[in-house]
């Protein structure tokens, strides 16, 4: 498989992008109230992305081969909805989750993240998820060295998760990034220990499990884009870009929001 290794210039536009998109995130964290809707928080985010950061929002008429082109310039999927929802005037509601997904593009190269949001109050049960997936999020990150295999990513989010009570989305998965949106490899949310590719120094790649409070299966909304539980229950999501470092991991899309990493992830991250 053919994936590409990123140089120090690289790496530093790596970061560049990356920060901002995790500072979109920053920006928008107090805007994530009842009443408000996704509309508008694509609004928010597509204005501070162009007009602040002087960026690009990737999201934006990305139409990759058998879709028609995202319409919008972040993602927002509430409550049942897994991934890739569009932002549309409906408010969201008390106790609602949402994940927002956003992806920018500075001077060539992309930043890609994403975080859980509970509107006002949210349930026991609603919170409990997010934690346990943002936890997941960072089991799969703590796996990354050089030497280890994606494998053994995939095989801590499913175990941790799955072991939980929850199920692990296999239809969509991390993806290598840069200069691209999507690039190899394919970084999978499940799996066995020491399988598939071996990381090297240099590597770029998301890490976004997708965990439903119910069973694993998704379906398709008609608008061609928006993944949903076939069976209703809650899914939430985190993403974060990393790098391989000769020593283990830089998480890239860091900023001056970004919740903490869990204690057991140590001062690696």
């Amino acid at each position: 498989m053919a994936f590409t290794i990123k140089s120090p210039s690289d790496i530093e536009g790596m970061r560049t992008a990356c920060r901002l998109a995790s500072e979109v995130l920053d920006l928008l964290t107090e805007h994530v109230v009842p009443g408000v809707s996704t509309e508008r928080l694509d609004q928010i985010a597509h204005e501070h992305i162009v007009q602040v950061q002087k960026a690009i929002p990737a999201p934006l008429n990305y139409a990759p081969p058998g879709y028609v082109p995202y319409p919008k310039s972040i993602c927002t999927s509430v409550n049942h909805q897994i991934c890739h929802g569009i932002p549309n005037e409906r408010p969201l509601k008390n106790g609602d989750i949402v994940n927002i997904d956003i992806t920018v593009i500075k001077d060539g190269w992309h930043g890609d993240t994403s975080r859980m949001f509970v509107v006002g109050e949210g349930s026991i049960a609603a919170k409990r998820l997010c934690s346990i997936t943002y936890d997941a999020m960072w089991r799969g990150i703590a796996k990354v060295k050089p030497g280890a295999r994606l494998g053994d990513i995939g095989h801590a989010i499913q175990t941790f998760a799955e072991g939980l009570g929850f199920s692990v989305v296999r239809e969509f998965c991390g993806h290598g990034i840069g200069q691209k949106f999507h690039e190899e490899p394919q970084v999978l949310h499940y799996g066995r220990p020491g399988t598939l590719e071996e990381l090297v120094p240099g590597m770029t790649f998301t890490i976004e499990p997708m965990i439903n409070a119910g069973r694993r299966e998704i379906r398709e909304l008609g608008d061609g884009w928006t993944i949903v539980t076939k069976d209703r229950s809650l899914s939430a999501q985190w993403e974060h870009t990393v790098l391989v470092t000769d020593n283990g991991f830089e998480v890239l899309t860091l900023s001056a929001g970004s919740p903490p990493p869990p204690a057991f992830v140590g001062s690696a991250a």
